[in-house]
């Protein structure tokens, strides 16, 4: 399972859908509708909110209106809660999970579309600015978070 904390105007196709299929997945995990993935990683973020469930809604929503902008059709009434961020407490993110995730995902996009490679903003060490995130999340100073699984 892999929740993008990355803006969803980065993410290349491929993330885009597999980032809604695998948000769906950790809904139903939220509102107890599965007995697997319920200690995932990825989902220790949205557990610590105040309202995970809407907290989960907020991110679908995200990524459903970005696929609406690049004509993709995904099915906003999937999203049992599709909170507006405004409504909702961000949740922090540290710059150095961001700086992760989107070498990840260059090295996942060079493999399976290079073409998209253009899109992704510059990295630290290339002399970019702030890595733009999810709307739902605030950027906080620090490392990879505790809960990543690095890959190498």
């Amino acid at each position: 399972m892999r929740l993008w904390s990355l803006h969803p105007s980065i993410l290349d196709r491929a993330a885009l859908v597999a980032c809604w299929r695998e948000g769906l997945l950790a809904q139903k995990v939220l509102a107890g509708g599965t007995r697997g993935y319920t200690r995932h990683p990825q989902l220790t973020r949205l557990r610590a909110h105040p309202d995970p469930e809407s907290a989960i809604g907020a991110y679908l929503r995200g990524l459903q209106e970005e696929a609406t902008a690049r004509g993709y059709r995904f099915d906003a009434s999937r999203i049992l809660r599709p909170a507006p961020v405004s409504d909702l407490d961000p949740i922090p993110v540290t710059a150095g999970q961001l700086a992760y995730e989107l070498e990840h995902l260059r090295r996942k996009v060079a493999a399976r579309a290079p073409e998209w490679l253009p899109q992704l903003p510059p990295g630290e060490d290339e002399g970019g600015g702030a890595i733009p995130a999810h709307p739902l999340l605030t950027v906080v100073p620090g490392d990879v978070e505790e809960w990543e699984v690095r890959t190498a």
